[in-house]
């Protein structure tokens, strides 16, 4: 009873030493249950907050000895052996831990870290390697350390890696994509085995969109919904409109709650469809209504084409289309002010001139100028047929 009410107590006390940082209550525990490895443990680990590594060693080795299956406790000593500069006795610790948990990935990640501070580049990603083998989370981690150490090089961070499926592939793909390495992207899915998806180039197609390689994520776009009208997605409003698209096609702002979109099929132009836009209240001139990236060439002339039909529209910020540059947000050009009334569909055009550097341009709907914010507006627009024409 009193053996059992001793280790108690003195389990309460470990707890007590970590998490307020208290030595004298890891003291205590380890003179009370001086052969329990969680008394020991428990000051190593205020031991190593206090930075006294070599009084925590000295812990942990106690610990190890007392419980020599528990590879967590091995893993503890070789970090604080590396912390003391014995990268050796680390590394024998790390092995330690390996033997108690072989199939165990965060053994082998450990010491594959060790190894590559080390510079046993080799030793090192066998063991991370298989460390992603056992546990999928690591792959990125992977794929991020073996990019960094070949500066970037695509063959040589695959010979790191060694991808053997199309899983651990699309893994690679999307570190890629997230770079903002089209040219790689492209090249790599070549190599998948089977066909890449429909849900995976999409997601491929948004992460090289969001790294601003807009060419790359065109031509994956393009490979299955190509566009019409010069680069414009949707410009005759046929097909849905989508709220949380995150690439090419309309994006319609939820900022702008108080107007009301939806496509409309008893009042178009051309083809099946036109996008009708109710405004009852008010909007935000700042803030784009509806946007639309479009790749384009640099140093080029552009007519941006549209047409629009309105009725009872009232506002002291009319509607305009802005297009501006995708990357510096330059404005380049925007269409007259959207008329108040009009019974019949009216052509309207924007013409601009890209940018040296331009690779892609945004094309928003947003309010032009207002004495108040947020700016009241009423009525009813239309649009139709957007398409875009080099000059």
């Amino acid at each position: 009873m009193q053996a059992a009410a001793r280790t108690g107590f003195s389990r309460l006390l470990t707890r007590y030493a970590v998490a307020f940082n208290s030595l004298p209550a890891a003291d205590q525990a380890v003179q009370l249950t001086p052969s329990d490895p969680e008394a020991h443990r428990a000051r190593a680990t205020v031991l190593n907050r206090l930075r006294r590594s070599a009084e925590a060693e000295a812990s942990l080795t106690t610990a190890t000895n007392l419980r020599p299956g528990d590879d967590l406790l091995w893993l503890e000593l070789g970090s604080t052996k590396e912390e003391l500069g014995d990268n050796a006795g680390a590394l024998a610790a790390f092995d330690q831990a390996v033997r108690c948990a072989p199939y165990y990935a965060h053994t082998h990640w450990q010491r594959g870290n060790l190894l590559l501070r080390m510079g046993r580049y080799d030793e090192a990603f066998a063991d991370l390697r298989q460390a992603a083998v056992s546990n999928k989370k690591f792959l990125p981690n992977l794929v991020d350390l073996a990019w960094g150490l070949s500066g970037g090089d695509l063959e040589a961070t695959r010979r790191l890696i060694q991808v053997n499926n199309d899983n651990d592939r699309l893994a690679f793909l999307r570190f890629l994509a997230r770079k903002g390495k089209g040219a790689d992207v492209v090249e790599e899915i070549g190599h998948l085995k089977a066909p890449l998806s429909l849900e995976n180039r999409e997601e491929l197609v948004g992460l090289l969109f969001a790294a601003r390689d807009y060419y790359a994520a065109f031509e994956l776009k393009k490979e299955v919904s190509p566009p019409a009208d010069g680069g414009v997605f949707n410009g005759g409003f046929e097909d849905p409109l989508t709220t949380n698209n995150a690439s090419f096609g309309w994006i319609v702002s939820s900022a702008q709650a108080k107007a009301n979109l939806a496509v409309d099929v008893s009042e178009k132009l051309t083809g099946g469809k036109s996008l009708r836009i109710i405004f009852d209240g008010e909007w935000n001139p700042g803030v784009p209504l509806l946007s639309q990236t479009i790749v384009v060439e640099g140093e080029r002339g552009y007519r941006l084409d549209f047409s629009v039909k309105t009725k009872d529209l009232v506002t002291g910020g009319p509607p305009v289309i802005y297009v501006s540059d995708a990357v510096t947000n330059q404005l380049l050009a925007k269409s007259d002010p959207f008329p108040q009334s009009i019974d019949s569909w009216q052509a309207m055009h924007v013409d601009f001139k890209t940018l040296a550097g331009t690779k892609a341009i945004v094309i928003r709907l947003q309010g032009q100028g207002c004495t108040s914010d947020p700016c009241p507006i009423f009525g009813v627009v239309w649009l139709d047929d957007f398409s875009l024409q080099k000059l």
